[in-house]
């Protein structure tokens, strides 16, 4: 097989839940335990910070792992899902995997896993964590999948472990309310590992108290004790940060959001430094560098991402409600003649509490990315009409946009999203 058809294979071949929902999800640890026992249990080899939560845990995976490889150690960053190429979900200081390690990996190793019947994600994750053992990775920045408790990335022992924050998605397996929510992604606070939770809630604070208490391990609340002071966002779509101890810096993710996120890479870099994994001389001296480089070092993209001037055109990835908490706010302060918006979801997402959060007065540009999970544009139309929203119908991202950008003037504002899926076609078929 060529590396086109070793994706094919990994996608078509595999349960997998981005692409198929419910039934492309495996609960459990059996399938991930016998794959890791076949490769010699490469997790135990490197060093390993674990994010889990709702929403964030991408931009916070890409910044520790930005500041690490800033303070001299070789780093694998393990995240999901990729927005154009498979290979964006395991790099080793911002490399891709490469094409022909894919290729080998699965014609070698598939006699051993196609009698397992797993799922994409335990055959990746195995895939990752011999990657990041055969290139001999100091330390690994692993984002969890889907939960925590049975997720396949949860069989590492970290030095930290990261909840960035709760809110409703997936509630189907993760259960109906913030509590049990909480209650599935504490999963990953491990018998005396330290824990950041990046943003408290009434309702999921007890739960991470009491999971900590029986754990032995110590909790530290991000919120309880901001690092920043204040946040403004900047030119290009950057944010510029006032710190309590580390003085002024720049961002490159955008994003208001974007705050609590760092938050919570504050309040982790405290511990590692804490426990001695890292220098806080060492941070002082390339803590901006990194912030300012975070998508250079890591190659993350989609977060508030700005890709024209003019027209003002941004693509972000948020897709829940949690998410849209924060982008609706964002957009109130954008200014600008009119707004377009390119815009789909899917099948799992509590659409029309997201709806009703969108601006009302935007000429909307219905779609539906490439996923079987995606809602067909006429029903999000529809029920976008109920919403007071209006607009038409396109068969594909890239007519969405290139209808929005054919009326915008340059004094307008395009907006890409709804979706992360939606987010990857645009970045990969109309820029």
């Amino acid at each position: 097989m060529n590396y086109e058809e070793t994706c094919e294979y990994l996608y078509h071949q595999m349960p997998m839940f981005e692409r198929q929902g419910a039934s492309g999800y495996k609960e459990g640890l059996s399938n991930t335990l016998a794959l890791d026992e076949h490769f010699g249990h490469p997790h135990k080899r490197f060093s390993t910070i674990h994010v889990g939560g709702t929403n964030g845990k991408g931009s916070v995976s890409h910044t520790l792992a930005a500041v690490l490889q800033k303070c001299g150690y070789k780093v694998g960053l393990y995240t999901s899902p990729h927005l154009v190429d498979f290979r964006e979900r395991i790099r080793v200081n911002g490399e891709m995997i490469s094409e022909d390690y894919m290729v080998d990996f699965v014609e070698q190793e598939r006699s051993f896993f196609e009698p397992l019947s797993p799922s994409f994600f335990e055959v990746t994750t195995a895939m990752a964590f011999k990657f990041f053992a055969d290139k001999q990775v100091d330390i690994a920045v692993i984002e969890v999948g889907l939960g925590g408790r049975l997720d396949c990335t949860n069989i590492i022992t970290p030095l930290v472990s990261v909840i960035t924050n709760i809110s409703f998605d997936h509630t189907q397996f993760l259960g109906d309310t913030l509590s049990k929510i909480a209650s599935e992604k504490a999963g990953i606070i491990k018998e005396g590992v330290p824990v950041v939770i990046g943003e408290s809630h009434e309702e999921t604070r007890p739960v991470f108290e009491a999971k900590a208490k029986e754990t032995g391990s110590q909790i530290v609340f991000a919120d309880d004790d901001p690092e920043i002071l204040q946040a403004l966002p900047i030119a290009h779509g950057r944010m510029h940060y006032v710190t309590r101890h580390w003085g002024e810096l720049d961002g490159d993710l955008g994003g208001i959001y974007q705050e609590k996120n760092l938050n919570t890479v504050f309040a982790a870099l405290k511990m590692l430094m804490e426990n001695g994994t890292l220098s806080p001389k060492t941070v002082a001296s390339i803590l901006a560098d990194a912030l300012s480089n975070v998508c250079r070092l890591t190659g993350l993209t989609g977060r508030w991402q700005v890709v024209s001037e003019s027209p003002y055109t941004v693509c972000d990835t948020g897709h829940n409600v949690g998410g849209w908490n924060y982008l609706s706010q964002q957009l109130a302060e954008v200014k600008c003649r009119k707004m377009h918006f390119v815009f789909g979801m899917v099948d799992d997402k509590d659409i029309n509490h997201v709806l009703d959060m969108l601006p009302k007065h935007a000429c909307y540009y219905f779609t539906q990315a490439t996923t079987k999970r995606a809602i067909p544009a006429d029903i999000v139309k529809e029920k976008a009409l109920q919403h007071g929203l209006s607009g038409d119908c396109y068969p594909s991202v890239y007519k969405a946009y290139r209808a929005a950008k054919e009326v915008a003037k340059s004094d307008d504002f395009i907006f890409i999203g709804g979706s992360s899926y939606l987010v990857g076609d645009f970045l990969k078929n109309c820029i």
